[in-house]
C-alpha cells in the first residue's frame, strides 16, 4: 500500500487529503480561527462544580465552557494540582523536570468531584475533544504528550507498550529500553510505529517530549488563567508523526512556506525521508490535479455508489448516524438470494469503514444490512468490517449483526465531522427550487420581439431544444405567426446549455441584442 498526502492551504486555513493507493481515506480541515486542538494543555479557571453530574465547567477562553468529567480528572490529579500551584509560583525548576517533586495520593475512581475540585481555583487541563456543535471542548486532566514513537504522562512511573505489537520479543526489548531512558516521575507508553526502533532514535523521541514539557512548566511560571501554556503541532504535522511509515511515498503542498516547514519537521525526525516533500507548482488546482476533487463530489453526497451497481445511503439524526446497504441492479446476479447478499454486504463493509474515516462520524453508526439467515455469512459480515477498519486510528467497538441484520458501531468522535456540500445551483431557478410561469414566458419573448422587429432587420433567437421545439411545433407555429404579424423571419437555434426558460436575441451579424 503507497499512502500521499495532497495539501492545499488557502486563506482560511488548510485541506489534507489522505490518498491511500490513489483512493481518498482521510480528508482533514485545519481551519485558522479554530483555537482549541486536541492536545492542546490550557491553565483554566474553574467556573462550577456540578456534583449532581459528578462534573466540573471549566474556562478555558472558548464562548461556551468546557466540560470536565469525573472520569476524565486522572487519579493523580492531586499531584497535578500541586505542581500547577508550585509552577504559578515560580517554585519548580523547568531544566529539574519531576526529580524532585513528591507525588501526591491517588484519588479513587468511584468517588465525586466535589471532593476534589474548588469552583474559581485554576486547573491544568488538556482538550480532549474540540467545541462541537453547541458544545465547549470536553476535557481531560491526564495530561500527555504524544512523540512519533512514544506517548509521555506524568506523575506515573509504569511503561506500556501498544498491543498493536504482535511480538512479544519486541514489547519485552522496548519495555526494557524505555526502562532505562525514562526520566523520574513520568510514565511512558511505546507506539506501535516504535517495533524495530533502536534506542537513539527513542532517546532522541523522549529527549524532544520532555524539552515540550519544560516549555509548559516556563509558560505556567507566574502565570493567571486563562492561558494556553502548551500547543499540540498542528493537524498537518500531527498527521505526519502519526502516520510516516515506509509505506508513505509523497506529500505534495501548493504552499511553499509550509513545503519548508513539513522538509524541516521530516529533517528533524527521520532524515532519509526528507526527498519525499514536494511543492506543486502547475496551473490546475492541486486537489483537481490529484483527483481528489472528483472523489469528494463522489463520495460525500447522502448516496454513495459502489462498484457493480451496490450503493449506501447516510443519514444523520440528532442521536445516531445511519446506513442503509442496497443491492441496486445487483438483485439480478446469478446465485442465490443468500450469496448474493453476501457479496454485497462484504463490498459495504469495505466502503462503510472508508466512509468513517473519511467524514470522521463519531457516536453511534447503525448499518442496516441487506437479509441473511446463515449465522456463518453475518461472522464473515463482521470480521469483513473490523478488518477493514483496522486501520482507523479512532477508538471504535463493532457488535456482531443482530437478527434483523443490524450492526452497531460506536466511534470516537473528537472533532467535528466533516460535511461538504455536493449539489451544485441550479442555474435556471438559481437554488430557490422555482421558475417563472411557462404561460407567461411566450408573452415576455413577444413583448421582447415587438421591441426588437423596429430595430433589427434580422433576428435570430436562441433557446433550450424542448422551448425551440414548441416554437415550431403545429400549423401554424408560433414561429408562423409572428412572420403573418411581423413580415419578418425569425431563424431558431437549440443550445443544450440553455435553461429550459433561457432565451436571447441575436442580430444579423451573431451579435447579443442585450434587453433592459
Amino acid at each position: 500500500m503507497t499512502k500521499e498526502l495532497v495539501i492545499h492551504s488557502n486563506g482560511s486555513g488548510v485541506d489534507i487529503a489522505l490518498l491511500e493507493d490513489k483512493k481518498l481515506m482521510e480528508l482533514h480541515q485545519e481551519r485558522l480561527n479554530n483555537q482549541f486542538h486536541v492536545g492542546d494543555v490550557y491553565l483554566g479557571k474553574l467556573k462550577k462544580v456540578m456534583p449532581g453530574l459528578n462534573a466540573a465547567f471549566v474556562e478555558v477562553g472558548h464562548e461556551k465552557d468546557a466540560f470536565l468529567h469525573y472520569t476524565d480528572l486522572s487519579p493523580d490529579i492531586r499531584s497535578l494540582m500541586k505542581f500547577t500551584g508550585q509552577c504559578i509560583a515560580g517554585n519548580m525548576s523547568a531544566e529539574n523536570m519531576l526529580n524532585n517533586f513528591e507525588l501526591e495520593e491517588q484519588i479513587v475512581k468511584t468517588g465525586n468531584v466535589k471532593e476534589v475540585l474548588k469552583s474559581n481555583s485554576p486547573i491544568l487541563v488538556q482538550i480532549l475533544k474540540e467545541p462541537i456543535s453547541t458544545k465547549g471542548p470536553r476535557l481531560t486532566c491526564e495530561i500527555s504528550l504524544a512523540g512519533r514513537f512514544l506517548v509521555l504522562t506524568p506523575f506515573q512511573e509504569g511503561v506500556g507498550v501498544s498491543k498493536k505489537i504482535d511480538s512479544a520479543d519486541e514489547r519485552k526489548r522496548l519495555k526494557v529500553l524505555v526502562e532505562s531512558l525514562k526520566p523520574k516521575n513520568f510514565g511512558v507508553i511505546v507506539r506501535t510505529v516504535a517495533a524495530g526502533k533502536g534506542a537513539a532514535e527513542l532517546h532522541q523521541d523522549l529527549m524532544q517530549l520532555q524539552e515540550k514539557w519544560q516549555t509548559m512548566m516556563k509558560n505556567l511560571r507566574h502565570a493567571q488563567p486563562v492561558k494556553k501554556v502548551l500547543s499540540e503541532m498542528d493537524k498537518t504535522t500531527g498527521i505526519l508523526r502519526d502516520l510516516l511509515s515506509p509505506e508513505f511515498n509523497k506529500i505534495v503542498c501548493d504552499d511553499i512556506k509550509m513545503v519548508k516547514e513539513l522538509e524541516g519537521y521530516i529533517q528533524n525526525v527521520a532524515p532519509e525521508r526528507k526527498n519525499i516533500v514536494q511543492h506543486y507548482t502547475g496551473s490546475a488546482p492541486i486537489f483537481d490535479h490529484h483527483g481528489v476533487t472528483k472523489q469528494i463530489k463522489s463520495l460525500f453526497g447522502k448516496t454513495v455508489n459502489m462498484p457493480n451497481g451496490s450503493y449506501l445511503i447516510l443519514e444523520k439524526t440528532e442521536a445516531l448516524h445511519v446506513v442503509d446497504v442496497n443491492s441496486g441492479h445487483r438483485s439480478t446476479m446469478d446465485g442465490t438470494q443468500e450469496t448474493n447478499a453476501l457479496k454485497v454486504n462484504l463490498e459495504s463493509a469495505d466502503e462503510i469503514a472508508r466512509q468513517l474515516r473519511l467524514r470522521d462520524l463519531g457516536g453511534i453508526i447503525v448499518i442496516d444490512f441487506i437479509d441473511m439467515k446463515n449465522p456463518d455469512n453475518k461472522k464473515l459480515v463482521q470480521q469483513r468490517m473490523m478488518d477493514a477498519m483496522r486501520l482507523d486510528r479512532a477508538t471504535h467497538t463493532i457488535l456482531p449483526l443482530s437478527k434483523f441484520n443490524l450492526m452497531q458501531i460506536t466511534r470516537e468522535r473528537v472533532r467535528p465531522e466533516i460535511n461538504i456540500a455536493t449539489t451544485e445551483r441550479c442555474p435556471t431557478c438559481a437554488g430557490t427550487g422555482e421558475i417563472n410561469a411557462s404561460l407567461l414566458l411566450i408573452d415576455e419573448m413577444i413583448s421582447d420581439l415587438e421591441h426588437l422587429v423596429t430595430t433589427h432587420k434580422k433576428l435570430k433567437l436562441y433557446c433550450h431544444p424542448i422551448f425551440a421545439a414548441y416554437l415550431r411545433k403545429g400549423f401554424p407555429s408560433l414561429r408562423m405567426q409572428w412572420f403573418f404579424k411581423y413580415k419578418k423571419w425569425i431563424s431558431i437555434s437549440s443550445n443544450e446549455d440553455f435553461g429550459i426558460t433561457d432565451y436571447k436575441f441575436f442580430d444579423d451579424n451573431d451579435e447579443e441584442i442585450k434587453l433592459d
